[in-house]
């Protein structure tokens, strides 16, 4: 890949995404106790791919490929001929004897990329490492090829802080609409390089003249524009200090508050869907307490209610009874283990706080529950086009049981007419070693809209 080509170079003027919201009600069960999760190694043997993921590995053509799903394909169920979803991989003609080659017709829908990037169902982010991931989610949301499709600003966060890169998905946000990429201490990624050269931005009054915000020890970005940094002693520490900058940015106080677990990731995670589809900050307890400075944090929204992610085994009942002596207007969402917990938050609803997506109609994002990057890289996609939760699955190759029920709770169907129908759509975040092509398969066929009834007369 030539570092001077822009990484948006062959991507054509897209239309405007669909975007549209979900109402709010229900409530989570109660939680039980999960295991740890465990860490994903930061080099994993690499199994066997797809051509596809051979010939496309260049972030330039997997760009490509997800922007032009993402904005052409927006909220497109298998049977809306105007989607603009891919079109299933042509098969070979059939070789004598009648039959087709099942080699040929699997060959050729490697190389044209389908499914392990996408379905009519899905779509994939299919970077190797978060920098990858978020800089596919800031050009599938920002093409970048008109002044009009750049983002003022650009969130930069350290590749090591998995913390500090939930709570800045906030400024993802309106007015700022901030997308997040990751850098580090040592130099700019390739992808990340990439992407702010495309994206170019320029600060704005939004953005209080800001090109890019770094939080933590990152380099500072080549922008065109100020740098403002945010740093902290620690997560809380960082999380509060971009929540005391939202407070700035925005002008307003947040509607909402959440308190996450620093040393939880995986019961975190769901959090930065929602801070950058609400601009609701997030907030750290740690250690089962409640540090200064989120209790400081706290005490400048007294009024404004507080809602704690995740089970008492991430989060004890004693945080929640310090918190409510600075603000008695404090509720938990949690479930059991990091998937349930996801879907609970999925589901949850009080007044107007809680995604409330408990019927069809929606778009999701999918990622691992041992890659909390992942989560914060993929912000951007809940925030904009199909405005949807982070769901979790714990495997590479099993789509856990409980989320498998969820989807299907909510499968689109139609009656008589498919067009007027609503549709799911679900972005897939990370490779082929994160969430393989057969989970995803099954993803696709969950998400797919389905007959109901007799024949139509």
């Amino acid at each position: 890949m030539s570092g001077e080509r822009p990484i948006n170079a062959d991507v054509p003027v897209p239309g405007g995404p669909e975007a549209g919201e979900a109402a709010t009600e229900d409530a989570p069960k109660p939680a039980t106790t999960p295991a740890a999760a465990p860490k994903r190694a930061a080099r994993r043997r690499r199994r066997r791919v797809p051509g596809a993921l051979k010939l496309i590995a260049a972030l330039v053509a997997v760009a490509i490929v997800f922007i032009l799903a993402a904005v052409l394909g927006g909220r497109g169920g298998s049977n809306d001929a105007s989607s603009g979803s891919p079109a299933p991989a042509p098969v070979p003609a059939p070789a004598k004897g009648g039959a087709p080659s099942q080699s040929g017709a699997t060959q050729t829908a490697e190389a044209l990329g389908y499914p392990a990037f996408a379905t009519n169902n899905t779509t994939r982010i299919g970077g190797s490492d978060p920098a990858a991931n978020a800089a596919g989610a800031a050009l599938a949301v920002f093409p970048a090829t008109t002044p009009a499709q750049r983002p003022a600003a650009v969130a930069i966060v350290d590749e090591e802080d998995w913390a500090g890169a939930i709570a800045a998905a906030v400024l993802m946000a309106p007015p700022l609409r901030a997308p997040l990429l990751v850098s580090s201490p040592g130099g700019t990624p390739e992808p990340t390089a990439q992407a702010l050269a495309a994206l170019e931005p320029q600060g704005s009054p939004a953005s209080g003249g800001a090109a890019a915000f770094t939080v933590g020890a990152v380099a500072a970005p080549e922008v065109a524009g100020r740098v403002t940094a945010i740093k902290g002693s620690s997560a809380a520490a960082t999380a509060a200090a971009i929540a005391k900058l939202r407070d700035r940015l925005f002008g307003a106080a947040p509607a909402h508050v959440l308190v996450a677990a620093a040393d939880r990731p995986d019961f975190a995670m769901p959090a930065a869907a929602w801070a950058a589809r609400s601009g609701d900050p997030v907030l750290y307890a740690e250690g089962g307490k409640l540090p200064p400075p989120t209790a400081a944090a706290l005490a400048r929204h007294r009024d404004v209610p507080v809602y704690v992610l995740g089970p008492a085994s991430a989060i004890p009942a004693s945080v929640l009874a310090e918190i409510a002596k600075i603000d008695h207007r404090v509720h938990r969402v949690a479930g059991a283990d990091a998937v349930a917990n996801a879907i609970a938050f999925a589901r949850y609803a009080d007044g107007g706080f809680g995604w409330d997506v408990n019927d069809p109609g929606h778009g999701f994002v999918l990622a691992r529950s041992d890659s909390p990057l992942d989560a914060a890289a993929a912000a951007a996609l809940s925030a904009s086009g199909t405005w949807g939760p982070l769901l979790l699955t714990d495997s590479a190759a099993t789509l856990p049981k409980a989320l498998r029920e969820y989807f299907l709770d909510l499968k689109p169907g139609y009656t008589t007419n498919p067009t007027r129908a609503f549709y799911n759509h679900v972005w897939v975040i990370g490779d082929q070693e994160a969430i393989d092509v057969n989970q995803q398969a099954e993803v696709n066929e969950l998400a797919e809209l389905a007959k109901i009834g007799g024949e139509e007369p």
